[in-house]
């Protein structure tokens, strides 16, 4: 782990006047990560005076308050009662949920999550996306600017429910006046539980490269993406926060590092394949996820470091936890394989992609009168 020397432990750098002025702060989604690990962040501030701790089940961080219940229940807007910030992490990233159940969550609890606050008299709520909703467009800018065109495309996977969650952000400063809202970016999550289409690509037999691309790997830890909230929930960051490490790794340094070996595709022949797949219903990952492991989207952290925060992990260090993390799991196109279908070994990545025009021929067969 890479720690810079004037890194603060804490967000203590929002000024005397806000340690004065102990904040009560809600963390809804607390029971999982990272708002479990927040939430316990939050409670040992000197900042903070109180943790309202908000999920569907009870979790085990202790010193906070428990309310228990779904984020979409209007009965939310109770227990904001004399909250100051809200931050509300209780949005499903999984690769697995089905899609209809998780666009429910993340877009109406987001809805009621804002207007509840409003409703309660809150002054911040900080949200959760990702630096995918900028898109991975071959013309990107490394970096991209912070208040960048968000350039992704929907296509009905988890980018269309975060990019559903940027507008109802970005609406509602002008719905409910005197409401901030804080909108925190992180590039490529790894570490301990960070299930992701992107973290599975890294359990493949073989990287699949679109031919002619130049791919920039970037990572955030979810402990550095932990520290951005906490100083998002303090005041210290406003707007559209982005976090990252610093810089990025090259593909070449990426299989060098991880020892696995590439499948190089024309981009033709890689997305349209995946697109057939996913509308078979073969892998979970869309065709537009595809882009986020061919072209670069490099975000900076640039207010998070304007307000003295540095991560904890670089690009190397973050990246050596993601293959620990995936160690021993398999899996093609984000579809998590078993043991008996790990036995293909290293061809089944080969087989699985360029395989698909058997695959299509037997479901136009099926659907043939």
């Amino acid at each position: 782990m890479v720690r810079d020397s004037t890194e603060p432990a804490t967000a203590t750098a929002t000024g005397r006047g806000r340690r004065r002025a102990a904040l009560t702060v809600a963390v809804t989604g607390a029971a999982g990560e990272p708002g479990r690990a927040l939430a316990a962040k939050l409670a040992a501030h000197e900042s903070v005076r109180k943790v309202v701790a908000i999920d569907d089940h009870r979790g085990d961080v202790g010193g906070v308050s428990w309310r228990v219940l779904d984020v979409r229940d209007p009965v939310i807007a109770a227990r904001f009662g004399g909250v100051d910030t809200v931050v509300h992490l209780a949005v499903d990233m999984s690769v697995d949920t089905d899609r209809h159940a998780r666009t429910a969550l993340n877009v109406r609890g987001t809805q009621t999550v804002l207007t509840a606050a409003a409703a309660a008299g809150v002054k911040r709520v900080v949200l959760w996306t990702s630096a995918k909703v900028y898109g991975a467009q071959p013309d990107n800018p490394v970096p991209l600017d912070e208040d960048g065109p968000l350039r992704a495309t929907a296509e009905g996977s988890l980018i269309g429910d975060l990019l559903e969650i940027e507008r109802v952000a970005e609406r509602a400063p002008r719905t409910y006046p005197g409401l901030s809202v804080t909108v925190v970016r992180p590039a490529m999550m790894v570490g301990p539980n960070v299930d992701t289409f992107l973290t599975r690509h890294f359990e493949a037999p073989r990287l699949l490269v679109v031919r002619e691309s130049s791919p920039a790997w970037q990572f955030c830890h979810i402990d550095d993406l932990v520290s951005a909230l906490e100083f998002a929930a303090l005041g210290a960051v406003e707007g559209s926060v982005t976090v990252g490490c610093d810089g990025w790794l090259e593909q070449d340094e990426v299989e060098r590092l991880s020892g696995l070996r590439r499948i190089e595709l024309p981009a033709s022949v890689a997305f349209g394949t995946a697109d057939r797949l996913h509308r078979l219903g073969v892998i979970p990952a869309a065709a537009s996820d595809l882009a986020y492991v061919t072209y670069p989207w490099v975000v900076p952290s640039t207010r998070l470091r304007a307000a003295g925060w540095r991560p904890l992990y670089d690009n190397l260090t973050a990246f050596e936890a993601l293959l620990a993390e995936t160690e021993g799991r398999h899996a093609v196109g984000a579809r998590r394989l078993g043991r008996r279908d790990a036995t293909i070994g290293a061809a089944s990545a080969t087989v699985a992609i360029l395989g698909t025009a058997a695959v299509v021929r037997r479901a136009r067969k099926r659907r043939a009168p």
